[in-house]
């Protein structure tokens, strides 16, 4: 193998992680169950091509609970959502298929139990992110957003004895920590939580990225815009010594002007990416003569979750589903 001339860098792990996986399967599932239109609220996962393949499969998307039909079936994001939601679905007779990440509903237990408790919680996150609205809803008597290590001074609490900090699942692992290093500043007590809430596939994928971005020129982050952990890794990668970053939903989006003078071009996906969309990025770089591809592995994953409680335990015969949507 030519390693003195062009060639990419492929992370592994990359793309799927278990709470996507699990999230598109609930759809489908659903849609095999009950039969289409099925509503989605928001986005199923924060992928572009994701979304539209399952509406083309009849998923309906929805802002807000109150656009789907009275009686109808609803699925809640992998993001989850606040108790408010559920309570607004059952008001409306709606069938509720909840597809959040067990690893965003162990934050959601935690924040529950540390406010039972009485503990003032310092929710690390980005504010307007679903996951972070539906964390603030369990408990938005007793947790304060803190978005990013400039937050921390401000932060006020009941008693500085009694406060722990939680945090968005997709978040940069160096980021949380200074931010959690600049709150500890201030409450000396600060109580951290039982296990990591930042997700295994988010901390290997910015794992993989760090090791490729010591060695590479340019990165190419394959994500969609509103994709946290996609844009964690672009930022990643710019700190951890590449020339220059980009994050493309596809391969079209690719600028020729980027490879210019690049030798080495790291390629990886969030964890909401499908691999065929990898693999288109890594056909047109090798049109540009990027032919030799190295991979970086730098762990293994064999994480797998259940589908939803609700199509494990549901008997319900199919609906018919009619004409398939145009």
């Amino acid at each position: 193998m030519n390693r003195t001339g062009k060639r990419v860098l492929l992370a592994s792990p990359r793309g799927f992680c278990a709470g996507v996986v699990r999230a598109i399967q609930a759809v489908e599932k659903a849609l095999e169950q009950y039969g289409a239109p099925v509503y989605v609220r928001h986005e199923i996962v924060h992928n572009t091509y994701v979304v539209k393949a399952l509406e083309t499969k009849g998923a309906v998307l929805v802002e807000d609970t109150s656009q789907v039909p009275e009686g109808s079936i609803v699925l809640f994001s992998a993001h989850g959502v606040a108790p408010t939601v559920h309570e607004e679905a059952a008001a409306r007779n709606l069938t509720t298929i909840d597809a959040t990440c067990p690893l965003v509903t162990k934050v959601h237990k935690e924040a529950v139990r540390y406010a039972r408790e009485g503990y003032d919680i310092l929710l690390i996150g980005h504010e307007g992110h679903e996951e972070v609205i539906g964390t603030l809803g369990e408990a938005p008597d007793r947790i304060t957003l803190v978005d990013g290590p400039g937050d921390a001074e401000n932060v006020e609490v009941r008693d500085p004895d009694k406060v722990v900090w939680l945090s968005q699942t997709t978040l940069s692992v160096d980021e949380t920590m200074q931010t959690v290093d600049a709150l500890k500043t201030k409450f000396p007590h600060l109580l951290s939580p039982p296990g990591d809430d930042i997700c295994y596939a988010t901390q290997n994928r910015q794992l993989a990225v760090k090791q490729m971005g010591a060695e590479a020129d340019l990165v190419i982050v394959v994500g969609s815009r509103n994709s946290s952990n996609s844009q964690r890794l672009v930022e990643v990668a710019r700190q951890a010594g590449a020339q220059e970053a980009y994050l493309v939903d596809t391969a079209e989006e690719i600028d020729a002007a980027w490879l210019d003078d690049v030798t080495a071009v790291g390629v990886t996906s969030g964890a909401s990416v499908p691999e065929v969309l990898v693999e288109q990025v890594l056909d047109r770089l090798a049109a540009q003569g990027y032919q030799d591809v190295v991979l970086l592995n730098v762990a293994d994953e064999n994480q797998h979750f259940a589908l939803p409680r609700e199509l494990r335990e549901k008997q319900h015969a199919p609906v018919p589903a009619g004409p398939e949507p145009a």
